[in-house]
């Protein structure tokens, strides 16, 4: 493979670029797998992923004197690789977050209702600020709905406390697709 790839001169730049994006895409998105705890799909990609590093590193190495471009086109395609794999794990969104809405009270349930209404499972709990009541809405969704139910949220309350984190793991409780 590594003759093959000095054989194609110039051609050899434009394989191991796009190579090396593609197996570093892999990466984010097997990196992605392991934190959510799917363990097959990470293994399944891994094995794609190793194999495509090491027919590219070693054609890099091989006659990296004679031709450092390589080592530059490598280094390139690692960085748009980095940022390709995060859009595409960000487009997949796959898993579950939490949102927290602070909002004054008297306010979070009327917000509750509209996110139900669309199809969210909304908890309100009251709480304590430094000065008044408040409403603390606790929602838990897919990953692939925060932006929808973020925009809802920010239609109705322009200064509510929004809080978005990942979660690993829900039992129990209402989500829906």
């Amino acid at each position: 493979m590594n003759t093959l790839l000095t054989e194609l001169g110039v051609w050899s730049y434009f394989i191991i670029f796009f190579a090396k994006i593609i197996e570093v895409s892999m990466s984010t998105i097997r990196i992605m797998f392991v934190a959510k705890g799917e363990r097959g799909k990470a293994a399944f990609i891994a094995f794609f992923e190793i194999f495509i590093w090491i027919i590219i590193i070693s054609s890099v190495l091989t006659g990296l004197n004679e031709d450092p471009i390589r080592a530059l086109v490598y280094c390139a395609a690692f960085a748009i690789g980095n940022y390709l794999g995060v859009f595409i794990e960000s487009k997949l969104a796959i898993g579950l977050s939490s949102i927290q809405v602070i909002t004054k009270e008297g306010v979070g349930h009327e917000l509750a209702n509209l996110l139900r209404d669309n199809n969210f499972g909304v908890t309100v709990i009251k709480g304590e600020g430094k000065e008044t009541m408040r409403e603390i809405l606790l929602i838990h969704l897919k990953r692939k709905r925060i932006v929808e139910a973020v925009d809802l949220i920010n239609s109705q309350l322009e200064n509510a406390v929004v809080i978005v984190n990942e979660v690993k793991d829900v039992r129990g409780g209402y989500i829906k697709k």
